[in-house]
């Protein structure tokens, strides 16, 4: 207790430093090896983890920030091919779409399965999101919604008959949607991702990157990488939380890579006898899953296939305690100031 009492806010930037530190030293075991004379049976223990953790299932929670018609539901059941997102508008066709006068939030969970393999999959959408003539503080909803998952699991964190498993509605990455205007990011671009870093994962893709020559996109990342390292944005993966070369390598592939400018399509058409997703025009078909015709299969790569463990461990390691400590440590302060008044 006196230790905690010792405790003191530290800035986001200290606190990944921090953090990476204690990461890196959990990788220096491998320099402490001594010869097994035998057979033991430590090789068994990864596929232990591998049956527990298949019988209890995994959680991923991911958000899609962005205006309305940039395909965001279409991407999200793209990248799962399953329609797990609903549409941001519920009007009919011939009808212009609902805009919520403020932003709203809203998530739906699914229960897919692949190999075995079960995901409990939460897709949060925001529809409202940068609608309005004015959209001063419309990300105020958004990151009181990323907080309230964190409260929720803190609350059952330090329930003292808390649950064998605590559920898991925190963010674990949010998609932030740029359009492609191939001028640059909007001032409300900036201010959402720079207001946003700091709380949660955060990926921005180009959105219908169709739209754009290869020339004009290329052009475009540019723009937006300058803006990015102008601005102190933050994205993910964070270079400072990089312990080992190999990790090192495969970010800074990432890193070149982003923002992703992406195609999403659910619709399936025949190619050579196979059939793929893409978006059909006059003037050709757009294979998503095409590296040739735009990025989406690196931004499908990276959130499923290479570093979906890694967001949700940066989740819980880096932004949920960086919420937790000061959390605590506001109540703390809050009880000795109490305290105080009643020696008083």
């Amino acid at each position: 207790m006196e230790s905690l009492k010792r405790l003191c806010v530290v800035k986001f930037s200290d606190f990944v430093s921090i953090m990476s530190e204690a990461m890196a030293e959990t990788t220096n075991w491998g320099k402490l090896q001594t010869e097994v004379k035998g057979y033991v049976g430590i090789d068994t223990i990864q596929e232990q983890i591998r049956k527990k953790a298949l019988k209890r299932g995994f959680e991923f929670n991911i958000m899609v920030v962005g205006s309305s018609g940039l395909g965001k539901s279409t991407l999200v059941n793209t990248l799962f091919k399953a329609k797990v997102s609903r549409r941001s508008n519920s009007a009919e066709k011939d009808q212009p779409p609902i805009i919520p006068k403020t932003v709203e939030v809203q998530s739906i969970s699914h229960v897919i399965e692949e190999n075995g393999v079960r995901l409990k999959l939460t897709v949060t959408d925001t529809p409202g999101f940068g609608d309005h003539i004015n959209n001063e503080n419309c990300w105020l909803p958004i990151l009181k919604y990323i907080n309230e998952q964190y409260e929720k699991y803190l609350s059952e964190e330090i329930n003292v008959s808390r649950k064998k498993q605590i559920p898991d509605s925190r963010v674990h990455v949010c998609l932030y949607f740029i359009a492609p205007t191939g001028h640059g990011l909007k001032p409300l671009d900036i201010e959402f991702m720079k207001r946003l870093d700091k709380v949660v994962n955060v990926v921005p893709v180009i959105a219908k990157a169709d739209t754009l020559t290869i020339e004009e996109r290329e052009h475009f990342k540019s723009r937006i990488k300058y803006a990015l390292n102008e601005n102190g944005v933050s994205t993910y993966p964070m270079k400072e939380l990089e312990t080992d070369e190999e990790d090192e390598n495969i970010n800074t592939h990432i890193r070149d890579q982003m923002p992703f400018a992406v195609v999403g399509s659910d619709k399936s058409h025949q190619v050579d006898g196979k059939e793929v997703l893409g978006r059909l025009t006059n003037w050709g078909l757009i294979e998503v899953e095409n590296h040739n015709h735009c990025e989406f299969s690196n931004l499908r790569d990276m959130l499923i296939r290479t570093h979906l463990q890694d967001l949700k461990d940066v989740t819980h390691g880096i932004h949920y305690e960086n919420f937790r400590f000061e959390r605590l440590n506001k109540h703390q302060k809050i009880d000795k100031a109490e305290d105080q008044e009643s020696r008083c």
